[in-house]
């Protein structure tokens, strides 16, 4: 994946990743998204998690979502932000901001 004007950024805002740099995507038992650098000491990041409500459950594929949505941007123009929101109509979801 090429990915080169894409960054992931967590949903607090506090952390911003290259996408290109993203080597694998999990989401574990609290819902929580972390992505593992490629490169040498293998950082892993969490980028979706800290939710407020145990009721906010994030759906089962979120880490994919992520993943497909970095692919699909990766043949955009321009750079781009992606970054996980919730909101009561749409639970959580993966939100893209053009830089």
């Amino acid at each position: 994946m090429i990915a080169k004007d894409v960054w992931v950024a967590n949903d607090e805002g506090s952390e911003i990743v290259r996408a290109r740099d993203i080597a694998s995507a999990t989401l574990d038992y609290d819902g929580n998204v972390t992505v593992r650098l490629s490169g040498g000491d293998g950082t892993a990041v969490t980028i979706a998690g800290h939710r407020a409500h145990r009721d906010d459950r994030r759906p089962s594929d979120f880490h994919r979502q992520l993943v497909r949505l970095v692919a699909e941007l990766s043949d955009a123009a321009g750079a781009f932000l992606v970054r996980a929101v919730h909101d009561e109509a749409q639970g959580w979801h993966w939100i893209t901001e053009q830089l």
